[in-house]
């Protein structure tokens, strides 16, 4: 059901599952990841496997969709049928991708558009576009859609674990992070998204185990708010922490609506390195 022909397109860093995408018919801009010898688009030529082995012998850079991809979307998305698109991106405190997207959007006369900053990265913005989506198939009018999406992003919490922080400083990307906590004595911190959506620590805890669970602690205490809620669990790398994870959850908050799996990104794997746990709630 969508009367008013309503589209939802991602960049890659939303890090929406595959069967998502491909459930709600997504459209996905990619951002680049650029090495000296040449350029690759985020999860189309590239994978996180590719970026961890060649971390040895170069960080590379990311970059912003190119204007000359985000216009092919556009107009495949007219081609398509649809009259009006959603578009959601990740933090502009992050990334400029909300910036450069809202400022074509707004020169693409042939689609009406809703470009909206999650002020969250990874499957945290990934939830939301899954929400809209959601509304969309359950025929909520695009004027409300923008409306909902302000409150869904007020209810949806993103936590993550990294085992460096050499990544995340390197990239410029350490926020309000301090880079030197995980040199103290092993202190690490859980990091998430503030309110102008730039990463900042909300909890410490000595040693990998001990991270990870005040990660869970943070999420059981959100989910406690909502009577319906959504949760994910993502990583970089680290595949076997993540089924922890994923079954502590699902013991400890077993009413879950759906429970959202993945891996990040290749273009998020170049900030934070090998071995991210990533933990979302969504009040829905």
């Amino acid at each position: 059901m969508n009367p008013e022909k309503i589209a939802v397109l991602v960049d890659s860093c939303n890090d929406v599952p595959q069967e998502y995408v491909d459930q709600y018919g997504m459209y996905v801009i990619p951002l680049s990841i650029n090495y000296s010898f040449g350029t690759f688009k985020d999860r189309v030529d590239i994978t996180p496997q590719y970026v961890y082995d060649n971390f040895e012998q170069e960080i590379p850079k990311t970059s912003l969709p190119s204007g000359e991809d985000f216009e092919v979307v556009l107009q495949q998305i007219v081609a398509d049928g649809y009259e009006k698109v959603v578009i959601l991106a990740i933090s502009s405190g992050l990334s400029g991708t909300y910036h450069m997207m809202k400022i074509m959007a707004e020169d693409f006369k042939q689609l009406e558009c809703i470009v909206f900053d999650t002020k969250l990265i990874g499957i945290g913005a990934g939830m939301i576009a899954i929400y809209a989506a959601q509304l969309i198939q359950r025929g909520i009018s695009f004027h409300d859609i923008e409306q909902a999406l302000h409150g869904i992003s007020k209810n949806t919490h993103l936590y993550f674990c990294l085992s460096t922080l050499e990544y995340l400083k390197k990239g410029g990307r350490i926020g309000l992070v301090s880079a030197t906590m995980g040199t103290i004595l092993g202190i690490l911190p859980v990091i998430s998204c503030n309110k102008e959506g730039v990463y900042h620590t909300v909890k410490k805890a000595r040693g990998r185990k001990n991270v990870l669970n005040a990660a869970i602690d943070l999420v059981m205490n959100d989910a406690k708010k909502y009577k319906n809620y959504n949760i994910a669990v993502v990583h970089g790398g680290a595949e076997h922490e993540a089924l922890e994870v994923v079954n502590k959850l699902k013991m400890q908050l077993p009413d879950f609506v759906h429970i959202f799996q993945g891996q990040i990104s290749p273009a998020l794997v170049v900030h934070t390195g090998p071995g991210l746990i990533g933990i979302g709630v969504q009040g829905v």
